[in-house]
Parts: C-alpha cells; structure tokens; sequence
C-alpha cells in the first residue's frame, strides 16, 4: 500500500519548510529522492540545502555532483530512482505516474496552498492515490508554521 503524506503550505514557503523535513526524514537511516518540477530548481534546491543553516548538514547531491547511487539525499527532476530511496519527497509541483510510487516506502508531498495551481494540483493528485486505496495522511500549517495533522 502507498503511503503519502500531503504537507499544506500555508505560512513558510518552501525553502524554509524542506531542509528541515529533509533533516527528520535524514535522521530516520532511509535514502531520499527529491523530485522537483526542473531542473533548474534542482540546482537551487541542491544550493539550499548545503547554506539553510551553519549548524547543519545533509549529504545529498544532483547529478551534476556525481556519484548518484552513493547520494543518502538524491535531488532531481527525473522520475528514476537513481539512488535506491526508501523515500521520496515532491515539490515544485512534481506529479509522477501513479505506478512510479511504489517503489517507495512513503512519499511527501509538499505544495504551496497560497497558489491555487497548486492546491489544484495537490487535490487531483489525492484522488487518484485515493483511488488506488492509498494511505493519505493531510498536513496543513498553522499560524506558528508547524504542521497539525488534519482529518
């Protein structure tokens, strides 16, 4: 069974809200993809993650630094799991085939609700996980930007 969690933008955008998903999916052992809309924003994501904070630090890499299947954190816009993850983070509007899901044990899906292409998006792609009996989980933002589990 799929298993995805949808993390509801609502008061920190992106940039804020993934390094620090990335850092408790990290702490967890488990490989990770992050697919993104284009390749241009892999390159930024790949820049954030190395400057978001001073304290902390994420291996991860594109495929502009090499050494793909060695990535714990593999960043891309390609569908291919090109580093084994267990599991797989979506952004930028990344909706892959149904069928791509499966072979990840849990799969987060962030979307910014501000932008209503967006929050569109996030819904189409709900009913179709729901379709084929998905586990879906809903996180929405709070004033204080953590996430309440909605139900």
């Amino acid at each position: 069974m799929i298993r995805v969690d949808f993390y509801h933008l609502q008061k920190n955008p992106l940039e804020q809200v993934l390094p620090k998903l990335c850092e408790k999916a990290y702490a967890t052992g488990k490989r990770i993809k992050i697919l993104l809309g284009n390749d241009e924003r892999v390159e930024f994501i790949n820049a954030l993650l190395w400057t978001y904070a001073e304290d902390s630090f994420l291996p991860h890499g594109s495929k502009k630094d090499g050494f793909v299947e060695n990535q714990p954190i593999f960043i891309s816009a390609s569908e291919d799991n090109e580093n084994n993850a267990q599991l797989l983070i979506l952004a930028d509007g990344a909706m892959p085939e149904l069928g791509f899901l499966s072979q990840y044990e849990r799969i987060l899906n962030i979307f910014d609700g501000n932008d209503e292409t967006a929050l569109n998006k996030a819904r189409t792609y709900w009913k179709q996980i729901k379709s084929l009996d998905g586990e879906l989980h809903y996180w929405q933002q709070n004033e204080r930007g953590n996430f309440e589990q909605k139900v």
